[in-house]
């Protein structure tokens, strides 16, 4: 019986021989070879273009078209923190303003790492953040480090994912221990959870999606609560993907949440879901509301 089925796998490979050659070892070398060089292109591109130790965003006269591409070569990352996850403010709407990151709660001195391989290319003092470092990875993507209390990197330095970049601290405008995790594609504000998936595997949410204006639109998320996320597979997916129509307004002197609610056919219990709010809260002169 061994005998007839091992006939039958010989018969079977000289004729799917025949109808298709084996492709040969020296062409899956080829392959390797061609796709290491592009690989390496994209890191270099990536590592050069708009490199800038001094400013905290190098992209601001850099025009992003969307959707724009994520991919990455991992399947996980590394946690940023030597414990579980307590996320104490999300991306989005906060007290009025945009909420660019994630808070995770830490003690000051605890360890910081990096998420990802990546180059340090910020090192300082930001207004706001603290004590920060900014790694840029080789997909383009760059992590932010906030509110920091020392320094284990400097600029231009390589690290791998799970590296000790720094301290975590209190510093900048926070109001407490913590650290505040950002997550920029070419100086685009991206959910950091839309990425990552902060729990106990440390999962890369997807390995490839596009990116539409939905995940760099801060007033389309709300701190408070975890965002429900769609990912689009083609640029097609992404560019047929119904957006979520919001404005921002700007409080003037005299405004009331009654005039403004008159004002653009909004309901005052819809303004007050969307920025968090009471209907007997005091508006500000500046204070931005998401309508």
């Amino acid at each position: 019986m061994k005998k007839l089925f091992f006939i039958i796998i010989f018969f079977y490979i000289q004729t799917h021989a025949q109808q298709k050659p084996f492709i040969s070892l020296d062409s899956i070398k080829a392959y390797v070879i061609k796709d290491s060089i592009r690989k390496d292109s994209i890191k270099k591109h990536f590592l050069t273009t708009n490199w800038d130790n001094r400013k905290f965003n190098p992209y601001k006269n850099v025009t992003v078209e969307f959707p724009f591409e994520i991919s990455f070569d991992d399947v996980f990352y590394a946690s940023p923190i030597p414990k579980d996850y307590v996320i104490t403010s999300r991306y989005g709407w906060r007290w009025g303003r945009a909420h660019k990151g994630i808070d995770i709660d830490l003690i000051t001195g605890d360890e910081v790492y990096a998420v990802l391989d990546g180059k340090v290319r910020y090192v300082g003092y930001h207004s706001g953040h603290g004590r920060t470092v900014i790694i840029r990875h080789y997909n383009g993507l760059e992590t932010v480090y906030a509110h920091l209390s020392r320094y284990k990197v400097k600029v231009n330095d390589i690290v791998k994912k799970g590296q000790v970049i720094a301290k975590g601290g209190n510093t900048g405008n926070s109001k407490g221990s913590h650290l505040h995790l950002e997550t920029l594609y070419k100086g685009k504000h991206i959910n950091p959870e839309y990425l990552f998936s902060f729990d106990q595997k440390h999962k890369i949410n997807k390995p490839h999606f596009w990116v539409t204006r939905d995940y760099v639109t801060p007033f389309l998320h709300n701190s408070k609560r975890e965002t429900e996320f769609e990912y689009y597979a083609t640029r097609e997916e992404a560019e047929n993907s119904e957006g979520i129509q919001q404005q921002v307004y700007v409080v003037k002197r005299g405004d009331t949440l009654y005039k403004i609610s008159r004002r653009y056919n909004v309901s005052i219990s819809r303004i007050c879901k969307a920025n968090s709010i009471r209907k007997n809260s005091t508006l500000r002169i500046g204070q931005e509301l998401v309508l």
